[in-house]
């Protein structure tokens, strides 16, 4: 049998219960909860209880975490490494030590398990994971980001209308807690490949501002695009938004 090697092993009530041998150690009586301290530095993977049961101690260990920004609503992560086990309790720990429990907690494998957190406060979190057994393992840094997504201001729906071959100066706005740029998902705005007919060839700046000459077509027409919020933590919001170009009588460059 192979040595084990620990820093402290402790029961339950945080009293020290080391029992060397020259190739194993014995610990505690039946019925204890054995408890191995982080930090520990293991040679084997098994205890030797009462001179006879072998227990498997083998830690788990973390890999990374997918989403690794999440909202301040209850949302699930998947936790990647080696080592779980079915009843594995996952913990958010915040900069100053503060634990958040998960909501719940799903076993997918022995490299994977979901758990669905309500964090209220925005930061950074360790992520910490304990099998049923006490061995535990934490996050070497802090890679869970509680963040609030963008909001936009502006609401949804048309900008205005302009006329035709006219100079436009529109904007739209959105915010977050961190800084917010703003692009296009469609190929409408600020696209040349069918203007006038559907794209209106436009400037989008990444504060919102929209800028540019209007397109020219023959009869009115109203614009359909869809722009994205991103703020610094790569979270978005999209909003639906149109613009009318009018042509003849009605060239009366009007804006909402």
């Amino acid at each position: 049998m192979g040595t084990l090697k620990v820093n402290t092993v402790q029961d339950q009530d945080g009293n020290n219960i080391i029992n060397e041998s020259s190739n194993t150690v014995t610990v505690g009586k039946s019925g204890d909860t054995i408890q191995i301290a982080s930090g520990a530095s293991l040679t084997a993977d098994s205890l030797t209880v009462n001179g006879g049961a072998v227990v498997a101690v083998t830690f788990p260990t973390y890999t990374s975490i997918s989403p690794d920004t999440i909202t301040n609503a209850a949302t699930a992560i998947t936790i990647t490494g080696t080592g779980f086990v079915n009843g594995a309790v996952v913990e958010a720990v915040n900069s100053t030590g503060g634990i958040t429990p998960a909501d719940s907690v799903t076993f997918n494998s022995s490299t994977s398990i979901s758990a669905t957190f309500t964090l209220t406060t925005d930061g950074t979190y360790y992520i910490r994971i304990e099998n049923p057994n006490g061995l535990a393992v934490r996050s070497t840094s802090a890679d869970l980001t509680v963040s609030d997504a963008p909001t936009w201001s502006t609401g949804a729906g048309s900008l205005g209308s302009v006329a035709a071959g006219s100079s436009v100066s529109l904007s739209v706005s959105a915010s977050s807690d961190s800084a917010v740029t703003i692009s296009e998902t469609t190929s409408v705005l600020t696209s040349n490949d069918d203007t006038p007919a559907s794209t209106m060839n436009l400037s989008l700046a990444t504060d919102g501002s929209i800028t540019g000459t209007a397109p020219e077509p023959t009869s009115e027409t109203t614009y359909n695009f869809t722009l994205r919020a991103t703020d610094a933590e790569s979270q978005t919001a999209d909003r639906a938004f149109s613009i009318t170009v009018t042509v003849g009588i009605n060239n009366g460059g009007q804006f909402n």
